[in-house]
């Protein structure tokens, strides 16, 4: 479901993670250590992805949530590469690689989304909270 217009305008990094399910170097994205209060949309398509409010600092390198803005926006999948079984986490529209979702985080969900700063873009709050139905 990708588009090949908004294809073209990913950098290359973000084309990397989102097309062909790379990874960022840890501590290297520049959502890592972001602290603005809004929403997280997919690079490839812009779709509301995570809140900044489920945002924290997990020690891991990449930007973690505890949950996705709505239960519709990702989809997970399972993932048997580099010798390990884990969760990956895509965006549901369109099916972009966002990193992957581990059961080690905080309450109140448990969980980690564990995810690449380039599969994301940011927009302040108040920009985007009809798209969230979080405001």
């Amino acid at each position: 479901m990708t588009d090949p217009q908004t294809d073209k305008a990913l950098d290359p990094m973000a084309h990397h993670v989102l097309r062909e399910g790379g990874t960022e170097r840890a501590f290297t994205g520049k959502y890592t250590n972001h602290k603005g209060d809004g929403v997280y949309r997919c690079a490839g398509c812009g779709e509301p992805l995570f809140d900044s409010r489920t945002k924290y600092d997990s020690g891991s390198g990449w930007p973690s949530y505890t949950a996705p803005a709505a239960d519709s926006a990702v989809s997970e999948h399972r993932d048997v590469g580099h010798g390990m079984v884990r969760t990956e986490v895509r965006c549901a529209k369109c099916e972009g690689h966002l990193g992957h979702v581990f059961p080690d985080g905080p309450g109140p969900t448990g969980l980690r989304y564990c995810i690449n700063s380039a599969a994301l873009d940011f927009a302040e709050r108040g920009q985007d909270e009809a798209d969230t139905g979080k405001g």
